[in-house]
């Protein structure tokens, strides 16, 4: 019995405070270094994958201007996270939004816990989620939106678009996730819906805002290069590879643990983007008759996309299956809807993250597997799940359109949202930054705000404003 004692009392001695804080508080270091990690990479995605992948899509003297509005999103959205978009999203309020109980993170403290991970490390890992949500947006007009205006834009969005939006599918007693509410049954009774990591949260979210951002601005100018072509799709590819890489921390992440739903939501995550790049170069085949690297980092997007919502729900033949079919609609709606529709989505933000988010969050209701993550899909007798999804998809998207117009027509009656046309037609670097990278602007001429082609297309942009009245 002595040595017992003894034994017990130099253990408490020795071991004190790592021993028993994680069995009193359950913290569990392998969850908080996984989530630690996920939120380094979903960070990457946007600084420097998105900003190079964007950067090398645009006109060579907008590379600059593009790779800065990735980089102030980021700015601007780490410190309006934690002032007031965390406790919109993330506290416990009514169905449509949270309270201010952790406004600028009040009662936060080291050991403030959340499920097994420090809250903070948690409040990280989402900021960047709503990070890259901005980021994304901005694509569909890269080349002739107002630096100034984008820098307002960004926190009103956060606050009145991103963060309700996450409140309902991810938040407590949020209408469309429902977590924490006792025998809620979804809207009309169809169930909860379904997003793992963000396919209404970020991607139909984002893809909608910026088809609105992009038809209120209207189409760009031509200018002296075609803005369809791309400047450096090295820096695309690049960029593309650190978004591919950062989406295993995006959706193996949200597992929240490092546990055998994180494992799985990577696998199906890689699959999906692989598959769908792989249906792209075979579609490219039939109608171009050659395989394009845009096409194919285009196609890898879409995979990713999809599969997002789905990840921790679905097995890998269906993440095969989801990669294929969204590959196939976003293929079609790059080319042709835009044509159809008449709006200039600059960088296919609609096409990829619209389209690509409302195929993934409607397949989910058709491949989800009971015994991956405990729904039931159409293909599992829940025809349900399929109504679920369709009615969360059209939530998001009429808020996300209605919020996004309102505050895009705010931020243009105080600052004007698109560039001056002799600026859009000389490029945004040297008019927003001072700085640029194209040669041919060295000898920019000292009258150039005053040329002559860009009077005649303002002129007729003027006219054709007043024939559609």
């Amino acid at each position: 019995m002595l040595k017992f004692t003894i034994s017990l009392f130099t253990l408490i001695a020795f071991f004190p405070t790592r021993a028993f804080a994680q069995s009193i508080d359950s913290l569990d270091s392998g969850d908080t270094a996984w989530l630690l990690v996920s939120s380094l990479l979903v960070l990457m995605m946007t600084i420097p994958g998105l900003a190079l992948f964007y950067g090398g899509l645009v006109k060579r003297d907008n590379i600059l201007s593009t790779l800065m509005q990735s980089v102030a999103v980021c700015i601007v959205v780490s410190v309006t996270w934690p002032v007031i978009g965390y406790t919109l999203a993330f506290t416990e309020g009514n169905m449509f939004i949270g309270g201010l109980d952790k406004l600028m993170l009040n009662g936060l403290t080291p050991g403030s816990l959340l499920g097994t991970v420090p809250e903070s490390v948690f409040i990280v890992f989402q900021m960047t989620f709503a990070i890259i949500t901005a980021a994304l947006l901005f694509g569909a007009v890269a080349d002739r939106i107002k630096f100034v205006s984008a820098l307002v834009f960004t926190p009103l969005w956060i606050m009145l678009v991103y963060a309700p939006i996450a409140h309902w599918v991810w938040g407590p007693g949020g209408f469309i996730g429902g977590i924490g509410l006792q025998d809620y049954e979804g809207l009309l009774g169809y169930g909860e819906a379904l997003d793992f990591a963000g396919g209404t949260v970020v991607h139909i979210n984002s893809g909608v805002a910026g088809l609105v951002a992009a038809v209120m601005i209207g189409r760009g100018l031509k200018t002296r290069r075609d803005p369809s072509t791309p400047n450096n799709l090295i820096l695309s590819v690049i960029g593309t590879g650190l978004l591919w890489v950062g989406w295993f921390g995006f959706n193996a992440g949200s597992a929240l643990s490092a546990g055998s739903s994180a494992g799985f939501a990577m696998l199906v995550t890689n699959s999906a983007a692989a598959m769908a790049a792989l249906t792209w170069m075979v579609i490219e085949i039939f109608d171009k008759g050659k395989i394009s690297v845009q096409g194919t980092l285009s196609g890898i997007v879409a995979g990713l996309v999809a599969i997002t919502p789905a990840a921790g729900f679905v097995g890998f033949g269906s993440s095969l299956a989801m990669g294929l079919i969204a590959s196939v609609i976003c293929y079609f709606s790059v080319k042709h809807l835009k044509e159809w529709l008449k709006y200039d989505d600059a960088l296919d933000v609609f096409g990829l993250h619209g389209v690509g988010g409302i195929v993934g969050a409607l397949l989910v209701g058709v491949f989800a597997s009971p015994d991956i993550g405990g729904a039931s899909g159409l293909l599992y007798g829940n025809s349900g799940q399929v109504v679920a999804q369709l009615l969360s998809i059209i939530v998001t998207i009429v808020y996300s359109a209605a919020m996004t117009w309102i505050l895009l027509m705010a931020v243009r009656f105080i600052f004007g949202l698109r560039v001056d046309p002799r600026v859009e037609y000389w490029g945004l670097d040297l008019a927003h930054h001072g700085e640029t990278i194209a040669e041919y602007n060295e000898n920019l001429p000292k009258d150039y705000l005053e040329q002559p082609v860009l009077n005649k297309a303002r002129s007729k942009r003027s006219k054709t404003k007043k024939k559609k009245m």
